[in-house]
């Protein structure tokens, strides 16, 4: 396993699911990784969260430690010996800081914007009751925010969260058609399922067709999850 990049805590991620044809997927998918499905249907994924104190090769970012984020990814996976690895693939991210974007740039190929951002969190009695994600310049600033009752709960094995959310890996196509591997180290999250969500903006501009007409449509679920500490370790090429 490779040295550790950058660690971090992610917290309050708003995951908006929507379900796509393999079709759509299959043109982006990199080399030595296949499609990942739950159920036989394949998604994409809009995820909206905080980066916090944000630390590089165990250096603290500075004036670019805590953050927010916005990514469309979908789901892949890659069989090493008798181990299945689930993982994820980034279509676009969104951060406000360009340091932070031209470093993930540099160092994974990641498919960075930088973009100016905003987040809302509101609690009421020290219960979560909704997170609000916003994006864009006053011309085109979009809104991926998503509304939860009660307490967070484990998540159930075999569930969609746990499809979407665990997830230990990352690959990411480079320029000249090979791919990296990075691992992803968290613990299990607890969930708020089932929250109502609101996704608006014009969207076109961040995103390319089909995705963009995509997330105009109705999501096939959305949660938040409470997140927690992570590591993301250095990239691998594998093929």
């Amino acid at each position: 396993m490779t040295g550790i990049f950058l660690t971090a805590e992610w917290r309050y991620l708003a995951m908006l699911n929507f379900e796509v044809d393999r079709s759509v997927l299959a043109p982006l998918l990199p080399k030595g990784t296949q499609l990942d499905e739950s159920k036989a249907r394949h998604f994409v994924s809009l995820v909206g969260f905080l980066f916090l104190d944000t630390h590089v090769l165990g250096v603290p970012a500075f004036f670019h430690r805590d953050f927010e984020e916005v990514n469309l990814r979908f789901y892949v996976r890659r069989t090493v010996g008798e181990e299945t690895r689930h993982a994820v693939v980034f279509i676009r991210e969104l951060v406000p800081l360009p340091l932070v974007a031209g470093a993930a740039r540099l160092t994974y190929n990641e498919p960075y914007r930088t973009v100016p951002m905003q987040h809302t969190i509101v609690e009421t009695a020290g219960e979560l009751q909704s997170v609000d994600y916003r994006f864009g310049g006053p011309h085109d600033e979009c809104r991926l925010a998503l509304h939860v009752e009660g307490e967070p709960h484990p998540m159930v094995a075999g569930s969609d969260e746990e499809f979407f959310s665990e997830r230990g890996w990352g690959y990411t196509k480079q320029r000249d058609g090979s791919t990296v591997e990075y691992r992803v180290q968290h613990a299990r999250w607890n969930v708020w399922s089932n929250a109502g969500c609101e996704l608006d903006g014009p969207l076109g501009e961040f995103y390319d067709e089909p995705f963009a007409s995509i997330l105009s449509g109705a999501p096939a679920s959305a949660f938040i999850a409470d997140g927690s500490a992570v590591a993301v370790h250095l990239p691998e090429r594998i093929v």
